[in-house]
């Protein structure tokens, strides 16, 4: 277990550096220039003289003369900062300095992050605690009416857009019943703390979870009827039957136990979301999340904040993927990640 797992370390480290130059490389591409973008300001206060040598010598403190691949060692951290004569970057844990918010990208992303986790964390409770006891029925009840109206409609929820979802909850929650509100994290000018703070800010994100949570339903429940419906059709099943066990425990102590095993990539999958960010939805209801962050710094051309979120969620993919590898063994021993 310990050679495969640094095994796999080692090839996330090597995924990560070519990820991390593509990334740099192709955001490079794109037709910017950070230092006239901090003189902008100033533009109009200094002749044309002062402005190009003051551009000049920014473009110089910067380092944006350098060939690509010295700023891309520089932005790593592999080569030494011109200003500070010391390597300092990201594995340094310097993340850049945001142009848009003019402050270190690390003082950015935690409050951001935050807001995004505690909206993924319900959506993930409440799609997990609806769809596996669904999943799991429908399964048992293949192919009668409870079931066939399941179908019918995960299709319908699994095929439309999670945009016009949201707008069809807004119309109806916020519009026509005025349940919830449109936008907002909390209720302007409070100062609630504790526990009122903590419904406040569920109330405002209620919408948004709802949304997220319906648009999940379709998928999931279809991957774990499908999973149960393959498992309850195998020979131990029938034997298990046979032997006189009750149904609950040939279900859920036999079958559904080795049914997770295939599931168990989509339930980490969906953990390790809560980080990521729900970039249509945030945009969608103005949430100050990782996803409105990520499209905000692509709007205003901040690309050392869009870089550190992009590297952000490129960890977390590959930290899943070891995860879901070894989770694998736990849930079946008869799989084994030690080669």
């Amino acid at each position: 277990m310990k050679k495969y797992i640094a095994k796999r370390i080692l090839y996330m480290v090597v995924v990560f550096l070519i990820v991390s130059f593509l990334m740099f490389f192709l955001y490079n591409l794109i037709p910017n220039d950070p230092a006239r973008a901090e003189l902008e300001g100033i533009k109009k206060s200094l002749k044309p003289e002062q402005y190009e040598q003051m551009y000049q010598d920014l473009r110089e403190e910067m380092g944006l003369d350098d060939p690509l691949i010295v700023r891309y060692f520089r932005w790593m951290g592999l080569a030494k900062d011109k200003q500070l004569d010391k390597c300092h970057g990201l594995l340094q844990g310097y993340f850049g300095y945001s142009s848009y918010f003019k402050m270190d990208v690390a003082n950015v992303i935690p409050a951001r992050m935050s807001n995004t986790v505690f909206m993924n964390i319900f959506v993930t409770i409440l799609a997990l605690a609806i769809t596996i006891p669904l999943g799991i029925f429908c399964a048992v009840h293949k192919k009668g009416k409870f079931d066939n109206a399941v179908q019918v409609f995960t299709i319908v929820g699994y095929s439309v857009p999670i945009y016009i979802i949201a707008l069809l909850f807004i119309w109806l929650f916020a519009v026509t019943l005025q349940w919830f509100p449109v936008m907002g994290i909390k209720t302007p000018g409070s100062n609630y703390t504790g526990m009122e703070a903590f419904l406040d800010k569920l109330y405002y994100m209620a919408l948004p979870i709802l949304v997220l949570t319906f648009g999940s339903l379709g998928g999931m429940t279809r991957y774990v009827r499908t999973a149960m419906i393959d498992t309850l059709g195998m020979d131990y099943i029938r034997t298990a039957r046979a032997k006189g066990l009750r149904e609950k425990v040939v279900i859920y102590s036999h079958a559904w136990r080795n049914a997770l095993l295939p599931v168990i990539t989509v339930i980490i999958g969906w953990f390790l979301s809560i980080f990521s960010g729900s970039i249509i939805v945030e945009n969608t209801f103005s949430l100050n999340g990782m996803g409105n962050l990520y499209i905000l710094g692509l709007n205003n051309h901040d690309y050392e904040l869009v870089l550190a979120i992009q590297m952000f969620y490129t960890i977390i993919g590959l930290v899943g993927a070891l995860i879901m590898d070894l989770s694998y063994g736990l849930v079946d021993p008869r799989v084994r990640v030690d080669k």
